[in-house]
């Protein structure tokens, strides 16, 4: 499954079966997840993993007391705290803009919703073109700075891509699909000129 706004790889089962057999390949986390992401600043260290505890509620910052819409957004939580679920995301710079932006790559070994999009919000570095994550507060310093601001010219739709999935057949042998930048991600690499055949320093990650 895919967020709405997140492009890339859709594994569809053909048949009620092997959607069963399926679904347990990913509960026992056999499944391999690679997702691009254009975040805002540079991420340090430049690899590393992001554990926490998420849970649904009301959202951060600006976004509190929006009603729904925050109810719709996951937001960090305490160990023990009611709902909340463990996540945890790999992840590594595989080419950045000092200090505006970063080409991030990311494998989520658990799947909480949103999951990716609360991780990088979490650390300070929202995805770009986040409508939910990434609600900077008015007093946000990186908003005046014009050496840390996102520069202009880059659309506003989400920058996260299902880049790569591996998994092993239900039956026989393995599935390995990996899906091409979607256009606005295809301008925004070109803007910066990162190259999407760049070695994916998250391939060789290990799983913990």
């Amino acid at each position: 499954r895919l967020d709405r706004d997140t492009s890339g790889v859709l594994l569809i089962a053909k048949s009620r079966r092997m959607a069963a057999d399926l679904g347990e390949i990913f509960r026992s986390r056999q499944a391999k997840k690679i997702y691009w992401a254009l975040v805002e600043g540079v991420p340090k260290p430049a690899q590393g993993r992001i554990s926490m505890f998420l849970a649904k509620g009301e959202g951060m910052g600006e976004a509190r007391g929006r009603g729904r819409a925050d109810l719709e957004r996951m937001r960090v939580a305490s160990h023990g705290e009611k709902d909340a679920q463990h996540s945890l995301t790999l992840y590594a710079v595989v080419d950045k803009v000092t200090p505006r932006l970063a080409w991030l790559s990311m494998r989520p070994v658990t799947g909480r919703t949103h999951q990716l999009r609360a991780h990088c919000e979490a650390i300070g570095h929202p995805i770009v073109g986040d409508p939910k994550y990434n609600r900077k507060a008015s007093n946000d310093p990186a908003r005046a700075d014009p050496l840390r601001a996102v520069p202009p010219g880059l659309e506003p739709k989400l920058h996260l891509l299902a880049r790569r999935l591996i998994l092993p057949h239900p039956r026989s042998g393995i599935i390995d699909v990996t899906a091409p930048l979607p256009e606005h991600m295809k301008k925004s690499f070109g803007m910066f000129g990162f190259d999407a055949n760049e070695r994916d320093p998250i391939e060789d990650a290990p799983d913990e």
